[in-house]
């Protein structure tokens, strides 16, 4: 899309001016203006980079009208804070991790990302007037956005059958063993399924250390957690690949490395969120020419 991307730069250290200098460079994109606490150091690092518009507030730089995009450069401690009130101020935000350093901060950007999207709408009327007055862009816009959208929603689907099969199977499993309130035991394993990979190894500790507790037997310890990690396997293994195979045709090896860089952002964060990116990344990819490739490479 010929669209520029005007982007806004929060704080002006050295990563900002690596993003800077590498942003210069790249296509369909325009640095709008920069904003640090001092005036100051705002105008000369615009005067650096020619950048026309320098602000002394972040606030400032939130309520800009000509800012698409903020970047956010600022000292980690920042990160939360800095990020709610772009988002806030109705900006996209890049922000470089931690993007937050506590569980509290994490899921106060998660909320406000969860409900400025419930607003998806009027979000996406805003997008597709972005993209000009060329019908043919706004045409693509929207599928863009469609197809997004079901494979977000069938992904969340397929989370909700996975979870309940898994919950299913070890409540099935955990009482047959005899374990003391399978059902509560098979709740919780449904639940951190939600986390792959991690969340299976969880259950199996923890539900191995509750056999151990109530048999006092270290054989019984190991079937239980051998049982919980076999389902969660089995599941993970066939139905999920199966169902995400369904819902937008990616290659295994794909979504693995995809877990990984985003877990590795993130963390357990990142692991949650790291399907839904790489299937809204395949999406794109698939509706603009020039990201073809990178379709190619993601898909199945």
């Amino acid at each position: 899309m010929s669209k520029t991307v005007r982007w806004g730069l929060l704080g002006t250290g050295r990563i900002a001016r690596d993003f800077a200098t590498a942003l210069r460079a790249t296509p369909g994109a325009s640095i709008a203006a920069v904003a640090s606490r001092e005036h100051a150091t705002a105008a000369a690092f615009a005067a650096d980079f020619d950048i026309p518009l320098a602000l002394g507030s972040y606030d400032g730089l939130a309520a800009c009208p000509d800012v698409d995009v903020v970047y956010i450069g600022t000292p980690h401690a920042l990160h939360a804070d800095n990020a709610l009130t772009m988002l806030a101020g109705g900006k996209g935000v890049l922000c470089e991790k931690p993007f937050a350093l506590n569980r509290a901060q994490a899921a106060t950007v998660v909320l406000l990302v969860f409900f400025l999207l419930l607003g998806g709408d009027t979000f996406k009327r805003k997008l597709v007037q972005l993209t000009g007055p060329s019908l043919s862009k706004r045409k693509i816009t929207v599928n863009i956005l469609d197809d997004i959208n079901r494979s977000i929603q069938k992904y969340m689907l397929m989370l909700l059958t996975t979870n309940l099969l898994v919950a299913l199977l070890s409540w099935a499993a955990f009482g047959w063993i005899g374990l003391d309130n399978p059902a509560a035991w098979a709740a919780v394993a449904g639940l951190l399924h939600i986390v792959p990979y991690l969340g299976p190894v969880v259950t199996a500790v923890a539900t191995g250390i509750a056999a151990f507790l109530q048999f006092e037997s270290l054989t019984v310890a190991l079937l239980v957690a051998g049982a919980s990690l076999a389902i969660a396997t089995l599941v993970g293994t066939f139905v999920t690949t199966w169902m995400v195979g369904r819902i937008a045709h990616m290659n295994s090896a794909a979504v693995f490395i995809s877990l990984l860089f985003w877990g590795w952002l993130w963390g357990v964060w990142g692991m949650l969120l790291s399907i839904p990116i790489i299937v809204i990344v395949k999406v794109v990819s698939q509706h603009v020419e020039q990201l073809h490739p990178m379709a190619e490479l993601l898909g199945d």
